[in-house]
């Protein structure tokens, strides 16, 4: 296994901390021509063989989108808003600047 696939498949506990009072937000989905309906269907088997999603019940969703891609291909997207609403950002901003202080030296980044 190569460095990369190894780093990929490690799983790393988190949460996300929330501002106080904050109550489950579930959007309901964005309509998707059939051919989104397609590409979601294939995306998503293809996370869920890989083991990078698994199916799961919350009272949280968040609707799917696809974005073109230069090469014609689409992006899965999840719109995150109503949720980064409600997330507690202090929490992170420390872990977030040394995170960028990191970067600064490096000189690849992957292109997603």
């Amino acid at each position: 296994m190569t460095f990369w696939a190894a780093l990929l498949t490690q799983q790393v506990k988190f949460q996300i901390d929330l501002v106080p009072g904050a109550a489950p937000v579930a959007r309901a989905p964005y309509r998707l021509a059939p051919f989104g309906m397609k590409d979601l269907s294939k995306q998503l088997k293809e996370l869920s063989d890989k083991g990078f999603i698994r199916h799961s019940s919350s009272p949280w969703g968040a609707p799917v989108l696809f974005v073109k891609k230069k090469d014609g291909a689409f992006r899965m997207c999840i719109d995150y808003r109503e949720l980064n609403k409600l997330t507690d950002e202090k929490e992170h901003e420390e872990h977030l600047k040394a995170i960028l202080e990191l970067l600064k030296k490096e000189e690849l980044y992957a292109k997603f």
